[in-house]
């Protein structure tokens, strides 16, 4: 695979999927692979093509949902020259682009029943027809599909076809979201570190300040590996001293102080509109010592205000409205030295 496309991790439950995937491989049968975003579904499908014998044939891919549902079908089985509107000429669908080797089908859900229903034939007969046509085309094509739907739950609310899904789940890989994979976390972010820091020509890797990490443990990670790879990449690119410890990482790249609450035409348009969800309140039931609790709270803060400017206290003085004394009493309260970590 290529240098971008590695598997990394070591929990349980990532492994335990990424080697069904590998005995899954070998096999011609169809394969679902469910996950919720940035979970890496699309390199379970390559990885299911690369170590089958379809490897030297082509591993074609489309995403569902990147298409209208107008061309949908036109971009799975092709259509003849004239077949609607715009068709000047005859035009290869991708299971015949995907003969002889894997068609993978990112964002499944999304398809319509039309759509389905054709799917259907084509997995359970090996032919398609091109849109315009009458003949059926034979095409050898193993089938890879992805989704973060609940696919049973929609096939019994009527929203998906039941005798599709039957016909897709001989195996069915759901990779586990980053939060329940057991030590990952840093072992991820040290290796998008490393290469984002070899990518900027950092002398050496220097590694994340204490409190940085710490932070990204308790991440809760809604966008997953994709999403850990973006904020490590930022804070990497943003810090550009490779002689210290990266001591600030900034999850929502979108929080700013000036960031637009919208225009006043465009508040007074949205009377109707859902209002505004504050973000969950912290969970405290477990909190048994308040002063402990406070004292941790704050400290974190101050390491937070320290690493994100440099260290420099009288500018993290500053930023959280303390004199520097105060800020120095703090440091001394906390047993915070002010400076990098080694």
């Amino acid at each position: 695979m290529e240098r971008g496309n590695q598997f990394v991790g070591q929990s349980g439950a990532f492994l335990d999927a990424v080697e069904r995937a590998s005995r899954a491989a070998p096999l011609r049968r169809p394969v679902l692979v469910i996950g919720e975003r940035g979970t890496g579904k699309e390199l379970i499908a390559e990885r299911l093509h690369r170590l089958s014998n379809r490897w030297e044939e082509p591993l074609v891919t489309m995403n569902c949902a990147a298409l209208p549902e107008t061309l949908i079908e036109a971009e799975l089985f092709g259509h003849e020259a004239g077949a609607f509107t715009g068709a000047t000429r005859a035009r290869e669908g991708r299971f015949e682009e995907a003969d002889k080797g894997t068609l993978f089908l990112d964002e499944l859900a999304t398809l319509s029943m039309g759509a389905q229903e054709r799917l259907l034939r084509a997995v359970e007969y090996g032919e398609v027809t091109r849109i315009g046509s009458s003949r059926p085309i034979r095409v050898d094509v193993r089938i890879v599909a992805a989704t973060n739907e609940d696919l049973p739950r929609m096939a019994a609310e009527g929203r998906f076809r039941l005798d599709l899904l039957d016909r897709l789940c001989f195996e069915v890989i759901t990779l586990p979201p980053l939060r329940v994979r057991e030590g990952d976390i840093p072992v991820l972010a040290d290796y998008f570190g490393r290469r984002m820091a070899a990518e900027l020509g950092w002398e050496e890797w220097p590694g994340f300040a204490a409190h940085v990490a710490e932070a990204m443990e308790q991440h809760p990670w809604p966008g997953n590996v994709r999403e850990l790879r973006n904020v490590v990449e930022r804070a990497i690119y943003r810090w550009d001293d490779w002689s210290e410890p990266v001591g600030h990482v900034q999850f929502d790249p979108f929080d700013s102080p000036w960031k637009p609450a919208g225009s006043p035409r465009a508040a007074a348009t949205e009377g109707t509109s859902a209002p505004h969800q504050p973000s969950p309140a912290p969970d405290h039931s477990q909190v048994t010592d308040l002063r402990a609790a406070v004292d941790l709270h704050e400290k974190t803060i101050v390491e937070h205000a320290l690493g994100r400017h440099r260290w420099n206290q009288r500018q993290t003085a500053a930023a959280l409205g303390l004199s520097y004394d105060q800020l120095r009493h703090c440091l001394k309260k906390h047993s915070i030295t002010g400076s990098p970590p080694e």
